[in-house]
């Protein structure tokens, strides 16, 4: 009876006799290690691929002073080569037999990671409509006022300083209504996520012809719910950051790969979905430097001279505003930003 109930857990458990052989394991744990209990029953756990010496020297601690003891987020290296960040718990039932409990925490941090970027997003949206609004009043007022002097000043030459305050004002504006970005009211219906990129794809090779842009496209992928236009502007300024990294770093044979897969039940914040749309844009490019990891969505924030910051920004709140979000997964020489949406329509 227990044997079944351990048998449907979710939680890997395996039993090891005193000298750190493998005894029996459950299916959960078959499929953590990628491997079969028939194949490595009686085989040491430290020589299994995938399980290194740091939880041996656990087990042998816990056999040792025959006490619990538990390891938060480990990280594994599967058979695949693929990395899980896990916590595990060796418990002695008795001189001759442990039990080991992993538990994977990839799924728990992800989640935990994208829910935290959702409230940060949303904190920024409302303190940059409240600055927006407090900006824009004043500079209604200057602009005006700037427009009334003009027509009394006595020398015309003097008109140019008016038009001076007259155009920084409106350029002032147009930074907030960006900052803010699209106002307008969305128009979501079925959309094909090949065409947008396919849309930005000719727009970047017009702008950056230096640059190979590949296609590895689902072709099997379902129409999503949601604004063509938002959407291209989303896909475009993610990609036109990555290609302007790219040329201003002068790097040999600068490459940006234009993905799309699905992804089944597939947990977006606190939310799972059915499936979601996943389209990756990859490049071969500098990185983003470390500091600049955490504030990367912020407005004004950028890594780049000539950047505006808010590229990203708008990028973000546009696919928030179709229920998903951007994730970021950097280091030198492979740059992947990937834009989540669910594929089901919102009710």
């Amino acid at each position: 009876m227990y044997q079944r109930l351990l048998e449907h857990l979710t939680t890997a458990v395996l039993l090891l006799d005193g000298t750190l052989r493998l005894r029996w394991m459950n299916p959960a744990a078959e499929a953590l290690l990628a491997v079969s209990i028939g194949r490595v029953q009686g085989t040491r756990l430290d020589s299994l691929e995938g399980v290194d010496g740091a939880v041996a020297s656990v087990l042998i601690k816990a056999r040792r002073e025959f006490h619990p003891f538990t390891q938060r987020e480990a990280v594994l290296t599967l058979a695949g080569g693929e990395s899980v960040t896990v916590d595990f718990t060796v418990t002695p039932l008795s001189d001759d037999e442990l039990l080991l409990e992993i538990e994977p925490r990839d799924r728990l941090l992800r989640i935990s990671r994208e829910e935290a970027l959702i409230a940060r997003q949303e904190t920024i949206k409302t303190l940059t409509r409240g600055l927006a609004h407090e900006v824009k009043n004043p500079l209604g007022g200057i602009r005006g006022a700037a427009q009334l002097l003009e027509r009394d000043l006595p020398d015309p030459q003097l008109a140019e300083f008016t038009r001076i305050i007259v155009e920084e004002a409106d350029r002032l504006r147009d930074l907030v209504d960006r900052m803010l970005g699209p106002n307008q009211v969305s128009h979501h219906q079925p959309l094909n996520i090949h065409k947008v990129l396919e849309r930005v794809r000719s727009l970047l090779i017009a702008e950056q012809p230096a640059v190979t842009i590949e296609r590895d496209y689902d072709p099997s992928l379902p129409d999503l719910h949601g604004d063509e236009a938002r959407m291209i502007q989303a896909v475009l300024n993610v990609a036109r950051n990555a290609v302007e990294a790219m040329s201003e770093s002068e790097i040999d044979s600068p490459r940006l790969i234009l993905s799309t897969r699905a992804r089944r039940q597939f947990t977006l914040g606190a939310e799972r979905h059915r499936l979601v749309c996943e389209v990756a844009i990859i490049d071969n490019g500098p990185g983003i430097p470390e500091p600049l990891r955490e504030t990367l969505f912020y407005p004004m924030v950028s890594g780049r001279a000539e950047g505006s910051g808010l590229g990203l920004s708008i990028a973000q709140s546009i696919l928030h505003q179709h229920q998903g979000l951007i994730e970021c997964d950097s280091r030198p020489g492979r740059t992947e930003f990937r834009l989540l949406t669910p594929l089901e329509a919102p009710p």
